[in-house]
């Protein structure tokens, strides 16, 4: 038991706070390597996330009856395919290979920074939906003014708060682009 929660009162609160920083630090410690995508193709996954736009936003879901947050909108989309990624946007800062954005494909995601001004670390993220040489465009579900599952085009707004672009299917590694080839591996 950390120090810090020696002495405290057995509440439902401090055992929530005890899991929840254990498990960041377990994603913190494992998401280093690539992510298992078994037989599905980034295609299958956009076209997936695409059949979502229109639900509403609601911070900390990842339930569509109830509306996505960014993550949560991420998270389901990978995990009804069985794929397991991070929960929150936070954990893919510090992971993964970074791709160049001009070289990003549809299925990689999008990292950026949270709209606290003057911040630089990571509170939102996407799915790219445009392949190379196309304006990128990235599906998210975004509390703005589209309040939901939406499309978006990477605009002055969001290149602003621009953080990396993460490649998680294999086959979307191209060896000519120079781009980091990550380790698959299974959990």
């Amino acid at each position: 038991m950390p120090a810090s929660l020696k002495g405290a009162k057995k509440h439902k609160s401090v055992k929530v706070t005890r899991a929840h920083k254990h498990a960041r630090a377990y994603h913190r410690a494992t998401i280093d390597t690539a992510i298992a995508t078994g037989c599905t193709n980034p295609d299958e996954l956009v076209d997936f996330a695409k059949s979502l736009k229109g639900i509403r936003y609601r911070y900390g879901s990842t339930n569509p009856e109830k509306g996505f947050d960014c993550s949560g909108f991420v998270n389901y989309v990978f995990h009804h395919f069985g794929i397991g990624i991070p929960r929150s946007s936070g954990d893919f800062a510090g992971a993964y290979g970074k791709v160049d954005l001009k070289d990003a494909k549809s299925g990689d995601l999008i990292l950026f920074t949270g709209t606290k001004r003057g911040s630089r670390q990571a509170g939102h993220i996407g799915i790219i939906v445009s392949e190379p040489g196309e304006p990128v465009m990235f599906i998210h579900s975004t509390s703005g003014a589209a309040n939901g599952v939406t499309e978006t085009p990477l605009n002055d707004y969001y290149m602003g708060r621009f953080i990396k672009t993460i490649r998680i299917f294999q086959e979307n590694a191209d060896d000519e682009s120079g781009s980091e080839e990550l380790e698959t591996s299974t959990r």
